[in-house]
């Protein structure tokens, strides 16, 4: 049975990274809107397109793999818990494991993350500021001990 698992965090908390090594560990297939942003509209600002992209276009991408038996890593983020939901929900319906990977780390630890970045940045990610980090956070649901349950298999990293 294929899987498809959710990578969900604020910005700085190795979504990516952590995507990237499942990517290799399983041989799957990882979608990043990130990049995918960057090359198409040339920005990795967060609008409307992004969510487009998402639940969409990329989604199209995995749910296809899904039915071909490849692992589909999602880098997303999700912080609500019904962009989660729909994720989770759609990769079941497709007749795939839903898998949820949490990184939870401190505000601290995240900005001082973001900082290093900021001062040097990868191709395909954006500048974050201080206020931003703590507008997000802010705005980011936390899964649930309930909500985790619903999911065939969670990890929850907070360190």
């Amino acid at each position: 049975m294929a899987v498809m698992v959710l990578i969900v965090g604020l910005p700085g908390a190795g979504k990516t990274a952590q995507a990237r090594r499942l990517e290799d560990e399983r041989k799957a297939i990882r979608l990043t809107p990130d990049e995918w942003m960057q090359a198409l509209f040339d920005t990795s600002e967060v609008d409307g397109r992004r969510w487009v992209l998402e639940s969409e276009l990329l989604w199209g991408v995995a749910a296809r793999a899904l039915e071909l038996g490849v692992d589909a890593i999602l880098d997303y983020g999700c912080w609500s818990e019904e962009e989660r939901d729909l994720f989770r929900t759609r990769a079941q319906q497709a007749g795939a494991s839903a898998e949820i990977v949490v990184l939870d780390l401190p505000l601290e630890v995240l900005w001082e993350r973001l900082e290093r970045r900021n001062a040097d940045l990868p191709p395909a990610t954006f500048p974050v500021s201080r206020e931003e980090l703590q507008e997000w956070s802010d705005m980011f649901q936390r899964p649930t001990v309930e909500e985790l349950q619903r999911w065939d298999r969670h990890l929850v990293v907070t360190s």
